[in-house]
């Protein structure tokens, strides 16, 4: 089972930037999607059907904002929306049952906006950390994949010094990251690259960084004990990502 987890940056953008032609390369069995900005109803006629796929759909209240969506070519079965089933909004917390394990898809607020955005995300971090205790412990595989907007440290963002004081680097958003992996959760792709910088899965419209590759890793697939025993040929897929989103697609399989 190949599992991919992608921030398309509005889906319905990343259909008119060929989305349907990197899928086909990927071919994700399950695809955890973030930020898809829109409700089903206003997808292209081709994809509200969406042949071959199952789907569950969270989309927020406020339209073109936020919002998540799994994608499975198996059945799914609906768990919750929302940190532990409460109010979700923005539709960012959307778990489901596919063929006997959990898969989350997260989008995790950024705080970058305003100080009252880093705020609220601030709250949101702390109401997410007992929850994801409460999955990590379950017996069952869980994947958790999704746009934490938070770089683990230096490795995870290529201007770490200039970014020190920003919000996605900022020294307690990396404390409430690297404590979710220290507690037990598999940060797959770090596991697989070792002590490298990057790969990184998001890149700013700014300046060449997308060209040269001067990015942020905030794109996760993390794994509890029984999902990190099954993990295989983690990813990062940057030509996808630039050619859709300003995120690329993480990738992993699952036996």
């Amino acid at each position: 089972m190949r599992v991919a987890t992608w921030n398309v940056n509005g889906l319905r953008a990343a259909i008119r930037k060929g989305m349907d032609r990197w899928l086909k390369q990927i071919q994700p069995d399950v695809l955890l999607l973030q930020e898809i900005r829109c409700l089903p109803e206003q997808l292209p006629s081709d994809w509200k059907g969406l042949e071959g796929w199952h789907v569950q759909w969270n989309p927020a209240q406020r339209k073109g904002y936020a919002g998540t969506a799994v994608l499975s070519r198996q059945p799914i079965q609906l768990l919750h929306t929302g940190i532990a089933g409460e109010d979700d909004p923005e539709g960012r917390v959307l778990r489901v049952d596919i063929q006997g394990m959990d898969f989350v898809s997260v989008y995790l607020p950024s705080g970058s906006s305003s100080e009252d955005a880093q705020i609220r995300k601030n709250a949101w971090m702390q109401r997410f950390t007992p929850w994801m205790a409460t999955l990590r412990r379950r017996r069952r595989p869980v994947i958790v994949g999704g746009d934490l907007n938070v770089a683990r440290d230096e490795r995870d963002i290529f201007h770490w010094r200039s970014n020190r004081d920003t919000s996605g680097f900022l020294p307690h958003e990396r404390v409430f990251l690297n404590d979710l992996v220290d507690s037990g959760w598999q940060d797959v792709i770090r596991e697989h690259v070792g002590d490298v910088d990057g790969p990184y899965s998001w890149w700013s419209n700014r300046g060449q960084a997308r060209d040269l590759d001067r990015g942020w890793r905030i794109d996760y697939l993390l794994a509890n004990a029984p999902a990190s025993r099954r993990i295989g040929n983690p990813s990062i897929h940057r030509q996808a990502g630039l050619a859709c989103s300003d995120h690329a697609p993480v990738i992993v399989d699952i036996t």
